[in-house]
């Protein structure tokens, strides 16, 4: 009966057993919740499509407003596009570290790392903003609102996506360099002017452990508790 239907969610895309990848990581949430960690140097051994689609499949689970999945994602494996894209971002992040006030020096290796991050990574992930399905509103107010709420749901995205990664065994870093050169990464990538680039993320195996940054203890983060 028609009343009876429930909504059944896709099936998720099939995959080899997690247990059995090379690396893999218990599925224990707070475990990864706390493993995962932000690497730089990832080796150039190949990531399996099927693992590529898994993240994203996982990034597309996350919360967003009204359902509208506000994100679109573009995947990068070819050495010679993520060659164009990083020569294409250069001269923006040379002229702010500039601005920065950074010595010629200091720029150089600088823009030297940042390339070979996106160079050595066998998977590039562009993370964009598709704003075309949020609702309209005739105030600035509650639209600034709506816009916040797309990127909040982004972000979510973005964190199932390295969830999933390091549950398989991967590794990556969350790069927000498109944020400040967006019509550089639209106009090399050749993507719609609607789309509004974000982030990049870097997948693949860990070439060296990181160093991991401390984490403020919980009482100074939790401002009230009433």
């Amino acid at each position: 009966m028609a009343g009876d239907e429930r909504e059944v969610p896709p099936p998720l895309v099939t995959l080899p057993d997690p247990d059995r990848l090379p690396g893999a990581r218990p599925f224990d949430l707070p475990a990864l919740v706390r493993g995962r960690r932000s690497v730089r140097r990832l080796r150039s051994d190949p990531v399996a499509p099927e693992l590529v689609t898994a993240v994203l499949e996982a990034a597309a689970w996350a919360p967003s407003p009204h359902g509208t999945q506000p994100w679109r994602f573009v995947v990068l494996t070819r050495h010679e596009r993520k060659r164009e894209l990083a020569e294409a971002m250069a001269d923006a992040w040379r002229r702010h570290l500039a601005l920065d006030g950074q010595d010629e020096e200091t720029i150089a290796r600088r823009l030297a790392g940042s390339q070979r991050r996106l160079l050595e990574a066998p998977v590039l992930i562009l993370v964009c903003l598709d704003p075309s399905d949020l609702d309209r509103y005739p105030d600035s107010e509650r639209q600034a609102a709506e816009r916040t709420m797309a990127i909040q749901s982004l972000g979510a995205a973005v964190q199932n996506l390295l969830l999933m990664a390091y549950r398989l065994g991967l590794d990556t870093g969350w790069m927000c360099a498109p944020l400040f050169c967006p019509e550089v990464v639209r106009r090399t990538l050749e993507l719609p002017e609607h789309l509004e680039p974000h982030a990049l993320v870097t997948l693949g195996y860990a070439a060296a452990a990181p160093q991991r940054r401390p984490r403020r203890p919980l009482e100074e983060l939790v401002v009230r508790w009433e």
